[in-house]
């Protein structure tokens, strides 16, 4: 932010220096490379590999389970039992990461879709551009009902109120002028007011960005911990299970291997292998009912807890809303 900072309060010709442009704004030779150097002017999160996501599902206590079960029902010679244990865990896999692929697919053609512009001025001519394709140095127009597209300096602007309340929680519009409260985020919608301004950073380098990344971590959903606190009570009473039956037939003295084996096949019969693919369909089945209200499911599991909401609170105003009381 210092650098930012820096920019904001040098002269405006200084300014220009730095930047390498004018109030003509820059050439289309000039964007084209420097396009090439900072990339485009878009958020990327990171994106899950497909062998990322199915460690993600494997690595669950009830599938690690079923695997265990799967693995000593073919030692012991019952390898249809071992099939069917696969076959359910397969199953129950593969509609996770269809549904999840298929859904983010969805997300990206709908981004794609939204193709949004600005208005540039680039060798002295107003024109419009994507603006994924703005970069430093960009001299832009604004006015009422247009996103800030880019990090801003504002040259000149008349009567300009800028509503940041998606990215700072202000509810109220702020007047923005060329002198000091010049720094425009991009994210932020213009509320009134026209004004002109010099692109200072795109992509990465904004402060967009530094909030994309402070969220980007997921977290689990309460029906993914309430599976999985499940998946591991399971675990400690077959664990328990095991030693308790592995003690009572060595007392009485019989053979340490059958009893070994006895005890483990005990533990695995607790396992519900169906649960994994049942609740798999049942997710599914909304998330398909739902994709046919035009809704795009990214998490089956979230499913649960949008079942069981009935207020959804939001801290950002302007999110969901128009930033606006309504009866």
């Amino acid at each position: 932010m210092s650098e930012v900072k820096k920019l904001l309060s040098i002269p405006l010709e200084e300014l220009y220096k730095k930047l390498e442009t004018s109030e003509n704004g820059l050439s289309e030779e000039e964007a084209k490379r420097r396009l090439e150097i900072y990339g485009f002017n878009e958020v990327k999160k990171k994106r899950i590999t497909f062998f990322q996501m199915l460690l993600l599902h494997i690595f669950n206590p009830i599938i690690l389970l079923l695997l265990f079960a799967s693995i000593l029902s073919f030692f012991l010679g019952e390898k249809i039992d071992a099939m069917i244990i696969l076959t359910i865990i397969g199953i129950s896999l593969a509609l996770d990461l269809i549904q999840e692929h298929k859904a983010s697919k969805a997300a990206e053609m709908l981004k794609e879709r939204v193709s949004v512009t600005t208005t540039v001025i680039r060798e002295g001519k107003r024109r419009e551009v994507k603006v994924k394709e703005l970069v430093p140095g960009d001299i832009i127009v604004l006015s009422a009902g247009d996103i800030i597209p880019a990090d801003c300096r504002l040259i000149s602007a008349k009567d300009f109120f800028v509503d940041e309340s998606s990215l700072t929680g202000e509810s109220y519009p702020v007047e923005k002028d060329a002198s000091k409260n010049n720094f425009l985020m991009m994210g932020s919608s213009v509320m009134s007011g026209d004004a002109i301004a010099v692109v200072i950073a795109t992509g990465a380098k904004t402060e967009y960005w530094e909030i994309v990344k402070s969220v980007e971590k997921t977290t689990e959903t309460e029906f993914e911990r309430s599976l999985r606190r499940f998946g591991y009570m399971i675990l400690q009473v077959s664990f328990v299970l095991i030693i308790f039956v592995f003690a009572v037939n060595a007392f009485f003295k019989r053979s340490i291997i059958d009893s070994l084996l006895f005890s483990i096949a005990l533990a695995v019969g607790l396992t519900p292998s169906l649960l994994p693919l049942i609740l798999t369909l049942n997710l599914s089945s909304g998330a398909i009912r739902m994709s046919k209200k035009g809704t795009i499911v990214k998490k089956l599991s979230s499913i649960q807890n949008f079942g069981s909401m009935d207020v959804l609170c939001v801290d950002k105003t302007g999110t969901l809303t128009q930033n606006k009381y309504s009866s």
